[in-house]
């Protein structure tokens, strides 16, 4: 049962400073001071209040006198509160939420509510260009960590009243905001309506591990299908220039990255670059990106069928060969290089900025020539993967490369076990995990190919015009 402040300053201070742990917290304050004759308290976290604005304020109420505090709270924060943001908190409930969120909140004796002063401010660093999602030409600023600062960034660009900020607060200790972000006559209001429910029945005590918890919570998935199920962005203007089209994004507290829904896996594949530059050259990127991430999945099975059935190989295509001996089978030393690209990509994660360059090149020297000469691996082979690697970060999503580096070994393997129909059996499986990745309610993965929209498949081929440009 929630507590509900009385007129007993006494009372009210005790209850707080033991719910609070006032006696325990170094950074939890709770200043003492006389207002117009009354005692006064003002609850704060130290690190999330402006002191400037905080001196500026107290200055304002310590000049009160005694008979200007013989009103209601209501008519005081109109008259005697120098601030914008002000609210009153009538329980112990109100004051946690916003209490522990960073307000400043003021216990004044005689009152039966509290005073919330929102000149909180978050420890925050630049906006800066996400290191991922970088473009040759645009915008460079990039969400940070404060969900504030990310509303802020999509606001400034869409300057709509029917652009819609609604937040919830998720997990019974966290309490994490979570904001949800769409133009009202735009967004479906049936997807719209699954998105909070889905939030609304979000019951964990912590979203400790902020997007990724909430994605896990929000929309449950079958583990074996690798796909992702939304559009990951660190870009505002990718966000605001979804919501321009229907869509919703979802900002997280402490995350810099908005999700997208619903979204399917043209969407996913879409580049920032694609709209910043003319239409053709738009077009170009767009389909060199999904042709390169097709040939990704495709290549080094290909070539292990084709070096297990060298009669396949047309007349024109006898340079493929491998003409070195080969000490290790070829499916082996695929198989070891997916491995060996990864380690080499956690171990630059894990690497000093300042060690970085000299020991990629290194690695580069060892992987490239020491291993072929020493016969460990064929020349051919290095080349093939060099190409897998780096198609791997022709496109931003972190996920969607992963998805087909598994699909890619999974046919690896299924080709080196059963030849032709093991090769089959792979494309086929991989298609099927796109055909049935389950995306958002009512939302197909595949959209527009199924269900088949001919001008919005085209839209996802060819790049005809930028969001928020059409008339009408």
């Amino acid at each position: 049962m929630s507590y509900v402040f009385g007129n007993s300053y006494e009372e009210n201070k005790k209850f707080l400073d033991n719910l609070i742990r006032l006696d325990k917290s170094f950074d939890v304050i709770g200043k003492t001071l006389v207002i117009g004759g009354r005692k006064a308290c003002y609850y704060l976290i130290d690190g999330f209040c402006k002191d400037e604005v905080m001196e500026k304020v107290l200055e304002f109420l310590y000049k009160l006198k005694p008979e200007e505090m013989s009103m209601s709270p209501e008519e005081f924060i109109d008259e005697h509160i120098p601030y914008g943001e002000t609210t009153l908190i009538k329980d112990d409930e109100q004051f946690i939420q916003n209490f522990l969120s960073g307000v400043p909140i003021l216990l004044i004796d005689g009152y039966n509510k509290m005073i919330a002063t929102d000149f909180r401010t978050y420890p925050a660093r630049s906006v800066d260009e996400p290191e991922k999602d970088k473009v040759m030409r645009g915008s460079r600023d990039g969400f940070v960590e404060t969900v504030v600062f990310n509303t802020a960034l999509i606001r400034r660009r869409i300057r709509d009243p029917r652009l819609v900020m609604e937040i919830h607060n998720i997990g019974r200790s966290s309490k994490t905001d979570v904001v949800v972000s769409y133009i009202e006559g735009r967004v479906n209001p049936r997807i719209l309506e699954e998105v909070n429910k889905r939030i609304a029945a979000i019951d964990v005590d912590a979203l400790t591990m902020n997007l990724e918890s909430f994605v896990e919570c929000f929309y449950p998935h079958r583990w074996y299908n690798p796909f992702p199920k939304f559009k990951f962005s660190e870009r505002p203007d990718t966000a605001a220039a979804s919501v321009l089209e229907g869509n919703i994004v979802i900002l997280v507290d402490n995350s810099p990255s908005a999700i997208i829904v619903p979204t399917s896996v043209f969407d996913i594949v879409e580049d920032a670059d694609d709209y910043y530059f003319p239409p053709i050259t738009g077009t170009y990127l767009r389909l060199s990106r999904l042709i390169i991430d097709i040939a990704a999945l495709l290549l080094s099975p290909t070539f292990l069928l084709l070096m297990m059935n060298p009669e396949w190989i047309p007349e024109g295509l006898k340079f493929i060969m491998i003409k070195e001996t080969i000490n290790v089978p070829i499916l082996y030393q695929l198989l070891i290089l997916e491995f060996a690209i990864d380690g080499m990509r956690l171990a630059s994660l894990n690497t000093p900025n300042m060690l970085s360059t000299p020991l990629s090149i290194v690695a580069g020297i060892v992987l490239g020539d020491f291993t072929v000469s020493s016969g460990w691996f064929n020349s051919e082979i290095m080349l093939y993967m060099a190409f897998v690697a780096v198609a791997n970060y022709t496109q931003s999503n972190f996920e969607l490369g992963y998805a087909l580096k598994f699909m890619r070994v999974i046919t690896l393997i299924a080709t080196g076990i059963f030849g032709i129909y093991g090769y089959v059996a792979g494309v086929v499986l991989s298609v099927l995990a796109l055909a049935c990745n389950k995306s958002f309610k009512g939302y197909s993965y595949l959209y527009p190919l199924i269900p088949f929209n001919a001008k919005q498949l085209l839209r996802r081929f060819f790049r005809i015009s930028l969001p928020g440009t059409e008339k009408g």
